[in-house]
């Protein structure tokens, strides 16, 4: 196997792995969305730690990853034995990783090795499902009210309600990104009587992709049906806008959101692991 080449540089990396995560944008669809936000806000939108970015695979990338501060490492799907892969990156891996993400086998491979280097003892963060819209279904059963682009002046509303889906699912954007999906036309509210009840938000277009995210209904507001109808809103939208791969991400724990998403029209790409490492000498 080939060994991993590692670099700071976001240039480099784009220059050598960048036509391999654009040849599949449904499954690389987080990386394409960092890469791009650390293009727009520079190298610590994340946070104040460099990120690092490799390849593996000449004269073309068969796997990459990247990793941004308090992200698990994220990898590719890997062209060929994904659990080699992983195992040879954690061996190199310059940096301390707080977890990894990647496809199951993958995921396992890094976190036994990671361990046996360091010590950390991995434990589940969350396992995930990637969705792409195949053909839209409105919901049956269209709740009262309807959709609207959100602006400005609801700025205060969406950054609240981007704190409260930070703090139940354990991640969010950072709020200079989330700023931007605001101004750029990509949040939508749901609205019932000039009330707002419901958001659910886009990545800005990439490569013919948007993701939806997050989504997001206050406590209030569910089981009414908000949720699924404003997930069908920005997803029109997509559509709308000419977009190919319009992806999600659900959490496998939670059933109720995967029935829904797949009753829009959603259909199951892949899985993925999502590790934490705590303790170690990393």
């Amino acid at each position: 196997m080939d060994d991993w080449r590692i670099t700071g540089d976001l240039d480099v990396f784009d220059a050598a792995a960048g036509p391999f995560l654009r040849a599949d944008p449904t499954r690389n669809t987080s990386h394409l969305t960092i890469l791009d936000t650390l293009r727009r806000a520079g190298p610590h939108a994340f946070g104040p730690a460099d990120p690092v970015f490799g390849w593996i695979g000449a004269p073309k990338p068969v796997a990459a990853f990247l990793c941004t501060p308090d992200l698990p490492v994220l990898l590719t799907d890997v062209a060929g034995d994904a659990g080699d892969a992983a195992r040879a990156l954690a061996e190199v891996l310059p940096v301390a990783a707080s977890g990894v993400n990647a496809e199951p086998s993958a995921a396992a491979a890094f976190a036994d090795a990671w361990r046996a280097r360091t010590g950390a003892t991995p434990w589940p963060l969350q396992r995930q499902r990637l969705y792409r819209l195949d053909a839209l279904v409105p919901p049956r059963r269209m709740p009262p009210g309807g959709s609207r682009v959100a602006t400005s002046a609801d700025a205060s509303r969406v950054m609240a309600w981007l704190d409260g889906f930070a703090s139940e699912a354990g991640h969010g954007a950072p709020r200079a990104v989330a700023e931007e999906r605001l101004d750029s036309g990509c949040v939508h509210l749901w609205e019932v009587d000039g009330e707002p009840v419901a958001m659910a938000g886009r990545t800005p277009a990439l490569d013919g992709m948007t993701r939806v995210a997050p989504v997001y209904t206050p406590r209030a507001h569910r089981r009414r049906g908000y949720g699924a109808a404003v997930t069908a809103a920005v997803s029109r939208a997509a559509i709308d806008l000419g977009l190919d791969d319009i992806v999600l991400f659900t959490d496998l724990a939670n059933p109720t959101s995967n029935g829904i998403y797949q009753a829009l029209g959603y259909r199951p790409v892949a899985d993925r692991v999502l590790l934490g490492f705590t303790g170690g000498n990393a």
